[in-house]
């Protein structure tokens, strides 16, 4: 007897998966639990439901439906978490951009995207105003927006397609224009579900959004905390102050961001005495923790958790978590497993590493490749750029120019970006590990290492360095000794300049532009 015929999906065995489906599970199940928290603001599950409705009946009102593009400009607030339910519930398409560009940027992207509707905090409308270009600007304080609206029901009729598009993001665009990456309702579903596996989101967590809601969607997290019925406690930035003392007024179980946050929050003052009752689990990306900070990190009860992505894997694709495995290390030995990036995501079908020909490297921590991935949870591609989508997916995985190592416990650990590393004398030099023994001298904040062109070597390593608040400038003879004792000799960077550090919105340092201001 053969089955096929009893395999064909039902409506009684198949919804399309949707992300809008959490909240819609949380307002039934969690109704008068506290879901968001913005200053003195206090919305419980139900109330989040209501705003995400009258959002939505503002947005129909204004003429959106399924497959327009909505953008928005805004920091972390209960409105932005909202509109990553109300866009969608319309059928529409979200597009976050990040609140640090400028006109120009914006104004491509809002065209690039054939935006229908431009959003924006108040004190942003000006700068959505000029990048409009005639498009309808409104600000999200505006009550007119839903005046005299009842919320709509959060329902999913507009979800037929899983495949269908869900948000719009665009990358950094460190060369020539961002491209515009397209996320679907099943992708950003996947993905959510992955982020509460890999960092333990129940219905006790408390999420402190430090991580901007823009950046890959914030990696998912307003759906994934929301998913398990946990709390969002929204921050408007970043700041050392503001991310200890709510944690503690919050009693903050997790939040995620790029390394500077973390050494920016453990040289803040009184950092020490506000260690929390509970542990909290914090997740960032980027340069590799130093045995500072993981000890540093300890002693205010936070447990750090490494993880890997892109705006192309809808965030974090890889993750590097203590593992009761490791026995107990020092500190120096526990560096150096989270520095690694892990091991794939509990929803990431496959990520690996692979030589020039496509082939998998050992796994002897030793032989370098590239990170590739192959997942539900990757995007459906480039808007309007087909090339470009096909590049990144040739050889039916994601190529992510990332190049790695393997362990023998099958950990993956990331050397450099291709277009980081340097050559110099026939020799190729890490930036990562040059920075990552810079980060161990005692004045060190955060470094960056790039190329500087060389008469004699073609290219040498440079480091431009950020000290910590109140250090004195290392003279350039101790810096090379201190590297000296630690790295091959050629490794060495032969030039040091002390400045702060350009960064992203999300704190990850713009090296492209380092080597701009060094070459000019």
């Amino acid at each position: 007897m053969r089955l096929d015929g009893y395999l064909a999906p039902r409506p009684a065995n198949f919804v399309p998966l949707t992300p809008l489906d959490f909240l819609r599970r949380a307002v039934e199940v969690y109704p008068e639990k506290l879901a968001a928290v913005h200053g003195p603001r206090r919305l419980s599950y139900r109330e989040l439901g209501r705003l995400v409705g009258r959002l939505a009946a503002g947005l129909r009102r204004a003429g959106i439906g399924p497959g327009d593009v909505v953008s928005v400009i805004a920091v972390n607030r209960p409105e932005m978490l909202a509109l990553h339910y109300a866009v969608p519930l319309l059928g529409a398409v979200l597009n976050a951009i990040n609140t640090r560009l400028d006109a120009a940027t914006v104004a491509y992207i809002v065209g690039h995207g054939e935006a229908e509707l431009l959003l924006a905090d108040p004190e942003l409308v000006p700068l959505a105003e000029a990048a409009g270009g005639g498009l309808r600007v409104v600000a999200l304080d505006d009550p007119a927006f839903t005046a005299d609206l009842e919320p709509l029901p959060i329902r999913l009729d507009e979800v037929a397609d899983e495949w269908q598009a869900l948000c719009l993001n665009y990358t950094s665009g460190t060369t020539g224009h961002p491209k515009g990456v397209v996320y679907t309702h099943r992708g950003a579903y996947l993905n959510a579900i992955g982020n509460a596996l890999q960092l333990g989101f129940d219905e006790r967590t408390v999420y402190l959004w430090t991580l901007p809601m823009f950046h890959c969607n914030g990696w998912c997290h307003p759906w994934a905390v929301t998913a398990m019925g946990g709390t969002h406690v929204c921050l408007d930035r970043p700041d050392p102050a503001l991310i200890l003392e709510a944690m503690q007024a919050a009693a903050v179980t997790h939040f995620a961001c790029a390394p500077v946050v973390l050494y920016m929050l453990l040289n803040h003052p009184g950092a020490e005495s506000t260690k929390p009752e509970r542990p909290v689990r914090v997740a960032t990306g980027g340069a590799a923790p130093t045995t500072a900070l993981i000890e540093g990190l300890a002693a205010m009860g936070i447990e750090l958790v490494h993880l890997y992505g892109l705006t192309e894997s809808y965030g974090p694709a890889t993750g590097c978590a203590e593992r009761d495995d490791w026995g107990s290390p020092d500190a120096a030995e526990k560096a150096r497993l989270l520095a690694r990036q892990g091991v794939r995501h509990p929803t990431n079908a496959m990520a690996d590493v692979v030589d020039p020909e496509g082939n998998p490297v050992p796994w002897d921590g030793a032989t370098l490749g590239e990170i590739v991935i192959r997942s539900n949870t990757l995007m459906a591609g480039y808007l309007k750029d087909e090339a470009a989508t096909a590049t990144a997916f040739r050889g039916g995985r994601l190529n992510t120019g990332d190049l790695a190592v393997r362990h023998a416990d099958g950990f993956i650990q990331i050397k450099d970006r291709a277009k980081d590393v340097i050559i110099s004398g026939g020799e190729n030099i890490s930036s990562l590990e040059v920075e990552g023994v810079l980060h161990q001298h005692p004045a060190v904040m955060m470094a960056a290492v790039v190329a500087l062109a060389d008469d004699k070597w073609g290219e040498v390593p440079c480091a431009c360095i950020e000290l910590k608040a109140g250090a004195a400038e290392p003279p350039a003879a101790e810096l090379q000794a201190f590297c000296r004792e630690r790295l091959a000799a050629f490794k060495v960077p032969k030039r040091f300049v002390f400045r702060e550090l350009p960064k992203t919105a999300t704190g990850k340092i713009q090296k492209f532009q380092l080597r701009a201001e060094l070459s000019s």
